[in-house]
């Protein structure tokens, strides 16, 4: 009997012939318009699959999981995977994969499109154009923030939290702003107090100084609502908060209070606590730019993500354990080996 992978999602056509070297049957499960199915349709189809590969949309709970005790992994199509439940993965010996690396670049690209964007009012003045209120030279409606020096030659201050492969190209993309270069990340502590041209700083003290403010971190229990109503208050009343990572990350009615009351100048997000749903008054701000979650939306990115989710699926499908595993730890668990038998 052939081996199943199941994508509960439209995979894009160079991950989908990677898929179908594999010799295995390929389970496609999603709406003739690419709609992603329910979730009790993929626990219903998990039960004779030996690999999912799941995208960031697709949520993988427990019941998906424990629906069949020969799983041999889940293989994510983003550097993200909060919607896979690792923690029951963890414990049934399911190994879980994603794809870092190659998305990098671009999203640490859209970083600072949205840190520039927010800083200049690039989308409000556009749309001033475009909507016919432009008389001719003007400036003084859209009055923005400089990012490097200016005209007061004060550097300024990059405030980096999460210094993994995306904080570290924001970082190295600030080198010709001129900038100074704060972050936190406290496992990574070792490579930023070895890293020229950034410092480690507390998280308290990155948010006072910083006029611009980057995250960049997973989302775990640790971090959700890592940045509300108490760390927004530390911040300038002139510095830009972006948000690249996770939407969770950041408390959205704190930050709706804070966007509306001044407390800080402005937000550039890619990621919303509960998307694609916003939180109420977000939309009504006029010093917030938004994105609908495009961080590695470039076509060649997204294909090579799906080429290298595609890639660790056939791996684990073959009983080899993916080079990008987020759980290394279920190698050397007996119920890994029982599921490859």
């Amino acid at each position: 009997m052939a081996k199943r992978i199941l994508v509960p999602w439209k995979i894009l056509d160079i991950g989908k012939r990677h898929l179908d070297q594999s010799g295995a049957e390929i389970v496609m499960l999603h709406g003739p318009n690419g709609e992603l199915p329910e979730t009790q349709e993929i626990v219903d189809q998990t039960r004779d699959a030996d690999v999912v590969l799941s995208c960031g949309g697709v949520p993988i709970p427990a019941e998906v999981l424990t629906a069949n005790p020969h799983l041999r992994g889940v293989a994510n199509n983003g550097v993200g995977f909060n919607n896979i439940d690792v923690v029951t993965a963890t414990q049934l010996g399911i190994p879980v994969s994603n794809t870092p690396g190659v998305l990098t670049d671009t999203t640490a690209d859209l970083t600072w499109v949205l840190l520039m964007a927010a800083a200049r009012q690039i989308p409000q003045a556009h749309q001033y154009v475009v909507d016919g209120h432009w008389q001719g030279y003007g400036g003084k409606e859209f009055m923005g923030l400089d990012i490097g020096p200016g005209g007061s030659n004060r550097p300024k201050v990059l405030g980096i939290i999460g210094f993994g492969r995306i904080g570290q190209g924001v970082m190295r993309r600030s080198q010709g702003f001129e900038m100074i270069v704060r972050a936190y990340d406290p496992p990574m502590k070792p490579i930023i107090e070895n890293t020229e041209g950034v410092e480690h700083c507390e998280l308290d003290d990155l948010l006072k100084e910083s006029d611009f403010v980057t995250l960049h971190c997973p989302l775990t229990d640790q971090t959700r609502h890592l940045i509300s109503q108490r760390e927004l208050e530390l911040m300038k009343p002139t510095a830009i908060l972006v948000n690249a990572s996770r939407g969770p990350v950041v408390d959205e009615v704190a930050l709706v209070t804070a966007l509306r009351e001044g407390q800080i100048a402005a937000a550039g997000l890619d990621v919303f606590e509960r998307e694609p749903t916003l939180t109420a008054g977000l939309t009504e701000l006029e010093n917030v730019v938004m994105l609908p979650h495009i961080g590695s939306a470039s076509t060649d990115t997204r294909e090579q993500m799906s080429l290298l989710a595609a890639k660790n699926a056939v791996i684990m499908l073959q009983g080899n354990p993916p080079e990008q595993i987020v759980n290394p730890e279920v190698l050397e668990m007996s119920e890994y080996q029982q599921r490859l038998k």
